[in-house]
């Protein structure tokens, strides 16, 4: 066996470990509950290993940040195997995943949403976090209906990011399944619009 490889194996879970630990406490308790001690402890680590992955508690909800980046990219990645309008259909769908709708995640969200308002350095993350998501989304866009100018797909994307968030923000007072599944069907009503 490798021992490299375990060692970088065990590495990249320590490591996830700590930021999934970081991540929950944000969603509980805000940035207030987000330190380096209570971060070692939730994660079931040592104080040290947190420091030497995570200079401080910036460089931990900047690495929240660019995590929730990735997972908004991977709603809007192109599924290769389906044609291009099942593509967008299943990316306008996955925003709504039992997953996403949860009271943890949500909260996470408008968390990391409130620091970004807070502090440049987490605004120009999250900005450019949310061009890729749009950019993703437009292309989808784009590429189930080609005879759309790459601004009209830009515009439907934000226009159905809109009620993305919306969707995600009344998920919290517990709106009904019907309520999600109309909001999804108005983005596809917005992405399709001849």
């Amino acid at each position: 066996m490798d021992t490299g490889t375990v060692n970088s194996g065990e590495q990249l879970d320590r490591q996830s470990r700590i930021l999934e630990a970081a991540l929950d406490l944000l969603s509980r308790h805000g940035i207030s509950g987000v330190n380096m001690r209570a971060v070692a402890r939730e994660a079931g680590v040592a104080l040290g290993l947190v420091n030497y992955y995570y200079e401080d508690k910036s460089s931990l909800i900047r690495a929240a940040l660019h995590r929730t980046d990735e997972h908004d990219l991977m709603l809007v990645a192109p599924d290769p195997a389906s044609p291009p309008d099942e593509q967008l259909r299943k990316a306008l769908r996955r925003v709504a995943g039992p997953d996403l709708l949860t009271t943890r995640y949500l909260s996470l969200r408008l968390h990391l949403w409130a620091l970004a308002q807070a502090d440049e350095d987490f605004a120009l993350i999250n900005a450019a976090a949310f061009e890729r998501y749009l950019d993703g989304l437009a292309t989808l866009i784009g590429n189930a209906i080609p005879e759309l100018s790459r601004d009209e797909c830009r515009e439907r994307a934000a226009d159905i990011v809109v009620i993305q968030n919306g969707m995600w923000l009344t998920a919290l007072l517990g709106v009904d399944e019907a309520s999600i599944q109309r909001s999804i069907a108005r983005t596809e009503q917005i992405a399709f619009a001849a």
